[in-house]
């Protein structure tokens, strides 16, 4: 919203305040203003200038060689180039000397053998936005109305002197979305009456009723429709006072029957319409909700198709305008309009709201309905313009108005107690102050000892509960007169929870080890949708998904990253690994919404060491990208408790993938992607891995335990084992450590051996075990009786022989 300094001043008294203080106080009672423009800001010497004689440039087609009286003693000759430039126009003179914005400085010059001492300025050169400019001088100069005194300051005919605060509405103050709503916020915060526009008018005898008829189907989308009727209605420019005001609020200038709207619209909050009565042709207004495949051209020439929840204005017979949101191209008010029929109604935001986003199409007038007007203000706003009309355009306005009202009017009533209010801000008012503070709002209250009973105007549609009104109290009053307390109960430092900092964990690790962290999208379309999946069920799609690219939730991360990993490889990234903690969305029976699970997922692929110096390069293998997980398994205290089992998974390589356990459930997968996979995807040979984080965050880990050194040596004792090719390796380990007992404290595979040394269908395992005890030396008899129990433990359990 766009607010005029000057503008405001016809309402609240502004003397003794700033634009500068006016914006401070503002901000302060709740209201950011996020702006203070000021268009003329170092803009000197122009004034208004009357062309007396224009004549072409003997040199040059295209200029012209102006007389120009500009107050002075004797014209001045100017040099102009614009081809809307004539004689006897008043226009904008940049004297000699003047300076214009960009700190542009007028000189006396000589143009093709002529002088010119000065320039004639189109608005553009006066700081105007070009899309403010009335459309007939957006190619050329301006001119003034023939009343402009010559000699005066263009500038302050223009109104360009003035300020313009830009306040940053929240979506519940549109009572603010008027110049009268912001008088009554500014009349509050400074203490002085609002003072509204007058309505006096003179009335034509004739009854608006014989003229036309309104009906209203739709009453429950338009509870308010009023209409009035201007005859002898001259169509032309609105005064340049107007003009500079809707300038002022970001509107652009056309005639003064559409600027009149327009300016009770920024005046009042109330939009309103004005049809051409003459071609509206049924003299009949019937409001109803559109018919199937119904059509009307608007005033931006577009034909648009109606939809049967769209409100629309007829004639009985055809559209006329989509109520609420923009006027048909077949009633408006061209030069040759002699008759107006205005309009004021009060359409149901979320009618107007919707029509606006099917159509695309979003106005001064629709964002106003969209959030509720006043109804109070529609009859008032309807004959602000009547009046402004009869006064601007010659109209004569015909007695009465017609229309339907039958929308509810009375203020709501809330009731408070002084208790809640003090104890709420923490502060100690009495009722009397609070008392005042609402009247400073012109909002009626009354006092019964400690409890006030308030009614809200319609203009404050934000005031619904107890809450609002105590941040009125609390917002007039002043935020930064609230003291400042500290709670008096028992307070307990922040922390993080124990999800919080495994989570944090898992990033500082990986990242430590030369992971990077990924942000991928959590939607992805039918065929990636179960890919990689460790729980697979049917994916959760979307209702009105973007595009079928994103119209499914993912059941896994994995093919997200993949696709970040191709990407970047196509850029040229030798070395890539990614990682990310996600959610996944997993349909449940009986439940409307997905269950969400936490996951953590990586790829790797490239190069994993690289030393130039020493020529050597080493590509990512299944075994750096374990030692990844078990370097994170031992920071989140549960190696022990995770295993590795060779397993198959789609997508991933047959002799290449393990599934991951802690202790007995399955919580994720290690391996590589399938060279099928990689191959459709233009990847180089990729690690990926996918983990459920829940069970990781609900394993309780043991206390961190410290032991001393070791002050006793230990004995260590290698077995190499030969037992079938079938036999995996991790299970040979967990047999020696559950036989070892006590004395065994570490068990460690050091050697694979198959070949032609070594009976078909077997294969060779060697593992170095360490005994140790801490608090004495170990005799030789000691060690052979645990280490027999281990070499009879895998032969009676894995078939296992010692190799000879």
């Amino acid at each position: 919203m766009f607010v005029s300094y000057k503008w405001l001043q016809d309402y609240v008294d502004l003397s003794n305040v700033s634009p500068e203080e006016l914006a401070e106080k503002i901000t302060r009672s709740g209201i950011e203003v996020e702006g203070i423009e000021v268009p003329a800001k170092g803009i000197e010497n122009v004034v208004v200038g009357h062309v007396l004689s224009c004549e072409k440039h003997p040199e040059a087609d295209k200029l012209n060689i102006c007389s120009v009286d500009v107050g002075e003693e004797e014209p001045v000759q100017i040099i102009c180039g614009a081809a809307n430039v004539g004689e006897n126009q008043k226009v904008a003179v940049a004297k000699v000397g003047a300076v214009l914005p960009g700190n542009f400085k007028i000189k006396k010059a000589k143009l093709r053998g002529e002088a010119s001492n000065g320039m004639i300025c189109s608005l553009q050169e006066l700081g105007v936005e070009g899309k403010l400019v009335p459309k007939e001088f957006a190619e050329g100069i301006f001119n003034f109305p023939s009343e402009a005194v010559v000699g005066e300051d263009a500038i302050e005919v223009l109104a360009l002197n003035d300020s313009i605060l830009e306040l940053g509405l929240t979506p519940n103050r549109a009572d603010a979305m008027s110049m009268l709503g912001v008088a009554y916020e500014v009349g509050a915060i400074l203490d002085r009456e609002v003072h509204l526009p007058e309505l006096d008018y003179n009335k034509h005898s004739e009854q608006a009723a014989d003229r036309v008829t309104i009906e209203v189907e739709a009453k429950e989308e338009n509870p308010i429709y009023l209409a009035k009727v201007i005859q002898n209605v001259k169509i032309g420019p609105s005064p340049q006072w107007m003009q500079s005001r809707l300038t002022a609020a970001g509107i652009r200038p056309h005639n003064n029957v559409v600027d009149i709207t327009n300016y009770v619209l920024i005046e009042y909050g109330q939009p309103l319409h004005a049809f051409d009565l003459d071609q509206v042709k049924t003299n009949k207004i019937v409001v109803r909700l559109a018919k199937e495949n119904e059509k009307i051209e608007t005033l931006d020439d577009a034909v648009r198709e109606l939809k049967p929840h769209h409100l629309v204005i007829t004639n009985g017979e055809e559209p006329i305008a989509i109520a609420g949101v923009m006027g048909g191209a077949n009633s408006e008010v061209t030069e040759k309009t002699t008759t107006v029929l205005l309009e004021s109604a009060y359409f149901a935001p979320a009618s107007v709201r919707q029509t606006s986003k099917d159509h695309g199409l979003r106005s001064e007038a629709s964002s106003r309905f969209e959030k509720g007007v006043d109804p109070k203000r529609v009859e008032l706003a309807a004959e602000r313009a009547a009046q402004l009309l009869s006064l601007y355009a010659g109209g004569e306005v015909l007695s009465g108005t017609v229309g339907l009202d039958d929308m509810d009017k009375s203020e709501k009533q809330l009731t408070i107690t002084l208790e809640k209010i003090n104890r709420v801000l923490g502060m100690e008012l009495t009722v009397e102050e609070v008392l005042d503070l609402f009247r400073r709002l012109q909002i009626k209250a009354e006092a019964d000892q400690t409890t006030i009973q308030v009614s809200a105007p319609t203009r404050r549609g934000d005031l619904l509960i107890e809450e609002d009104l105590i941040e009125e109290v609390a917002r007039l009053y002043g935020y930064d007169h609230i003291p400042m307390t500290l709670p008096v109960h028992e307070t307990k430092p922040g922390g993080l929870s124990i999800r919080q900092q495994k989570r944090r964990l898992i990033r500082q690790v990986l990242e430590g080890a030369g992971l990077m962290q990924a942000v991928t999208y959590s939607l992805t379309n039918d065929q990636k949708a179960k890919e990689f999946a460790l729980d697979v069920r049917e994916p959760v799609k979307l209702m009105m998904p973007m595009s079928e690219e994103r119209s499914n939730l993912r059941l896994s991360i994995v093919p997200q990253l993949l696709e970040s990993v191709s990407y970047n490889l196509a850029r040229q990234q030798d070395r890539i690994a990614f990682y990310e903690t996600g959610s996944v969305f997993l349909e449940e029976e009986h439940s409307d919404l997905p269950r969400e699970d936490e996951h953590l997922a990586g790829a790797v692929t490239g190069i994993w060491h690289s030393h130039a110096w020493q020529g050597e390069k080493k590509p990512v293998d299944f075994y750096a990208v374990k030692g990844i997980l078990d370097l994170l398994w031992e920071r989140l205290g549960v190696a022990e408790a995770i295993r590795y089992e060779q397993s198959k998974e789609e997508h991933l390589h047959p002799g290449r993938t393990a599934a991951i356990y802690l202790r007995d459930e399955k919580i994720g997968y290690i391996g590589q992607v399938h060279p099928s996979k990689e191959k459709e995807l233009d990847l180089k040979e990729t690690y990926v891995f996918e983990v459920k984080l829940e069970s990781v965050y609900r394993y309780e880990t043991a206390a961190l335990h410290y032991t001393a050194i070791p002050r006793y040596p230990s004995i260590v004792r290698d077995i190499a084992l030969v037992v079938e090719s079938e036999v995996l390796g991790g299970d040979l380990e967990r047999i020696i450590k559950n036989a070892g007992g006590s004395l065994l404290k570490s068990v460690k595979l050091f050697d694979l051996y198959q070949g032609e040394h070594m009976e078909k269908g077997k294969k060779s395992l060697a593992f170095s075990l360490i005994y140790m005890d801490p608090a004495r030396t170990l005799t030789d008899d000691e060690v052979v009786k645990a280490h027999e129990k281990v070499l009879q433990a895998v032969k009676d359990q894995a078939g296992a022989e010692l190799r000879g």
